[in-house]
């Protein structure tokens, strides 16, 4: 899955996509709409998507056990 962002009259909107090779060719579906975000966010929504997740660190340093 993968998040795809566009913008309109300014604002930045975002979709989560899902990738199905269907008969030999690659198919794209829309699994949810997110709506319209801040551009700030979208770092967090690309890391919580990626196939390869990045390692969580928390303020004082300690890392994500999970």
């Amino acid at each position: 899955m993968y998040v795809k962002t566009w913008e309109k009259s300014g604002a930045t909107y975002a979709s989560v996509y899902r990738s199905d090779r269907v008969g030999g060719k690659v198919k794209t579906t829309e699994v949810a709409y997110l709506g319209r975000i801040e551009p700030s966010q979208l770092p967090y929504l690309k890391a919580a998507y990626a196939k390869k997740k990045p390692k969580l660190v928390y303020e004082d340093g300690s890392e994500f056990q999970g």
